[in-house]
């Protein structure tokens, strides 16, 4: 029992991670952009972005992700994610992204305006361009700015990827939700803890060595 119970946590296990790695994939760029935008001199845009922030922050992901998997289905007619195991983690990676992009978009922005004006004030006056500037001399800091909330975010993303049991994907918690209902034992959830448990305290060590490497901004 044991064994098969393992098998199925790290089936699970790897379906969290796929939803993890391209939420992260996604959502990293996709927040450094709806930074700029809520950053930009254009007063439509800004408001456009500030807007879309606000309402992606302010509902729970949970909703977020009914609505994306079953909205199309109802307003078009047919399923755009086929109700196929694929479909449903593209929908959720969808989802995620979309959520996670707006909360980074928020660090990301924080991070450019925490860097002085100056120091991007000097690098006019050297003759740098405003892509050089960013690159060479903004980009850098705003990085050692952002790594704690972002770890935060981050080790929060492999929690909510338990959500994706709400629109049936077999990530890791329905793995071991499913012997508590097919077999009436509840130890595999305490076991399904332990695979969380890993995956946050490898982040964590992660974290704390990129913590350690950009010290040198100090």
């Amino acid at each position: 029992m044991f064994w098969s119970v393992t098998v199925s946590l790290l089936d699970g296990l790897l379906t969290s991670f796929e939803i993890f790695i391209f939420t992260l994939l996604f959502s990293l760029p996709l927040g450094l952009i709806l930074s700029f935008g809520a950053m930009s001199r254009l007063k439509p845009l800004r408001g456009l972005i500030q807007t879309l922030v606000w309402i992606i922050r302010g509902t729970p992901l949970m909703l977020q992700l009914i609505i994306i998997f079953y909205g199309p289905g109802l307003w078009l007619g047919h399923n755009i994610w086929n109700g196929s195991e694929s479909g449903r983690i593209t929908a959720t990676v969808v989802a995620f992204s979309i959520n996670y992009a707006c909360y980074f978009s928020v660090i990301f922005r924080g991070g450019i305006e925490g860097v002085p004006v100056g120091q991007r004030e000097a690098g006019e006056v050297l003759g740098m361009t405003k892509t050089q500037i960013f690159f060479q001399v903004t980009l850098l800091q705003m990085i050692k700015r952002v790594v704690p909330p972002m770890s935060n975010e981050v080790m929060t993303l492999v929690k909510d990827t338990s959500l994706a049991r709400i629109i049936a994907a077999y990530e890791l918690t329905f793995a071991g939700y499913s012997f508590m209902k097919s077999s009436g034992i509840t130890w595999p959830l305490f076991y399904t803890g332990v695979f969380y448990l890993a995956f946050v305290g490898i982040l964590t060590l992660l974290f704390n060595y990129i913590e350690r490497k950009l010290d040198y901004f100090r």
